[in-house]
């Protein structure tokens, strides 16, 4: 399978694009984009071995944060990636929540 030179160009330009967005935003709102990241891929990885949504808020309940807002966001995280009708790879998701946190990010100022 050849893969045409354009569409190779196409996804670098998106890829250096991309980080340059990343770049800016400050560090702790990069950070917070990792991490909602984070839980959303674990969410999607625990929703596809069958794990109940349940299940998945139980092992998030006993979890530590290091802040008091984590909880509850990832709590919510958690439900709205349950309630999608998505069977992405766990990877898809959590670079597909870091895009559209960042892209979000960048509207809000």
């Amino acid at each position: 399978m050849r893969i045409s030179k354009w569409v190779v160009a196409t996804f670098l330009l998106a890829a250096v694009s991309f980080e340059a967005q990343a770049r800016a935003l400050t560090p702790n709102q990069q950070s917070v984009c990792r991490w909602g990241s984070d839980i959303a891929a674990g969410a999607q990885a625990s929703k596809l071995s069958g794990v109940s949504l349940y299940g998945a808020r139980k092992k998030l309940q006993v979890r530590k944060f290091s802040r008091p807002w984590m909880r509850m966001t990832a709590l919510g995280i958690t439900e709205q990636t349950y309630n999608s009708a998505s069977r992405l790879k766990p990877a898809a998701v959590k670079q597909t929540y870091y895009e559209q946190c960042v892209r979000h990010e960048l509207a809000r100022r």
